[in-house]
């Protein structure tokens, strides 16, 4: 499903902002914030007995968490820890608790990211979060990484990073169905120690108050040379222009930038117009490494995949983790 157009429109007093819709969404955003907000008060968070990290953010869809955690996992790894993510599994068949395989299973298992962060290290899956930290336990993982889970209050977290979009922070503001957000900004951000902004902040969508958490600036970059071009690019995550964007960034040429909705499962049809997209355009396809995930051998003939990295300036990554580090030392 694609978002609202209305839910990023920061323009209240306009048209586009879809004022008659949101004030009939307001009794139903109220009873989601309402349940939420019970939910993680009534709660009583079990403690695995090893660290857990999570690594969450405040909207539906894409705020690229996934790149922090392969980073935060694969740092942790470079020091002797062993550090592996735990996944739901959003759209897998299977609910684990398994340690995926990236020889055995597929998107369609377990889910387009873990089946991508299987790639590069330690990953599992989940729906029961709690069984799956006490199996990790169990097999040796020291650090536990979760791959969102901020408003999931089953597992007793020990340091959580908020993700924000730097060019959609929260759009407009108010939550779910009537805007984007999970829970409203200042109640997600006071479970939280820090705050990473990706990408660079755009003058039209400012960002919240963060209330004195500490706030580290990090972008998304190619971490292979681009193949040559042009391209027909296509992509279903959260916010599909990020990719575009990035793409250009790294001096691609676009003869066309197809959005799908996140987490989009590609059909025959899909492959066949955009191969024969590309063709008239004489480009080449390109997409993310979670829309390859999920493309099967067959569909990914013909299809380049860009693989991306987060970076941060000077020292600030490792800042960030520096609290958590003291603790496992």
């Amino acid at each position: 499903m694609r978002d609202p157009a209305f839910w990023h429109e920061l323009d209240l007093q306009s048209r586009r902002s879809a004022p008659m819709t949101r004030l009939m969404l307001t009794p139903i955003a109220s009873l989601y914030a309402w349940a939420g907000a019970r939910r993680i008060e009534k709660a009583e968070p079990f403690d695995v007995g090893i660290p857990v990290i999570c690594i969450g953010n405040l909207t539906v869809g894409g705020s690229g968490k996934t790149p922090i955690v392969k980073m935060v996992r694969n740092y942790l790894s470079s020091l002797g820890i062993r550090a592996a993510s735990l996944s739901r599994g959003y759209r897998g068949k299977l609910k684990g608790p398994l340690k995926v395989d990236p020889g055995t299973h597929s998107a369609a298992d377990v889910g387009d990211e873990p089946r991508m962060l299987a790639e590069s290290g330690e990953a599992w899956i989940g729906a029961d979060r709690v069984a799956a930290a006490e199996a990790m336990k169990a097999e040796g993982v020291q650090v536990i990484i979760m791959d969102d889970g901020h408003q999931n209050p089953t597992l007793q977290k020990d340091y959580t990073l908020i993700v924000i979009d730097g060019g959609n922070p929260v759009g407009n503001g108010f939550v779910f169905p009537k805007g984007p957000l999970r829970e409203p900004v200042r109640t997600g951000l006071e479970r939280a120690d820090a705050v990473i902004v990706m990408g660079e902040v755009s003058e039209d969508a400012p960002l919240p108050d963060f209330g004195g958490l500490p706030v580290t600036h990090g972008r998304v970059e190619p971490s292979e040379t681009l193949p040559a071009g042009p391209f027909v690019a296509f992509a279903g995550i959260g916010r599909p222009q990020k990719f575009f964007d990035t793409l250009e960034g790294a001096g691609a040429e676009l003869s066309e930038a197809v959005p799908f909705p996140d987490h989009h499962s590609y059909t025959a049809r899909d492959i066949q117009f955009l191969k024969q997209l590309a063709h008239e355009r004489e480009a080449r396809l390109i997409t993310t490494e979670k829309d390859f995930a999920r493309l099967s051998a067959a569909d990914r003939e013909g299809v380049s995949m860009l693989p991306v990295e987060a970076r941060f300036d000077g020292n600030d990554f490792e800042a960030l983790l520096a609290p958590l580090i003291r603790t496992l030392s």
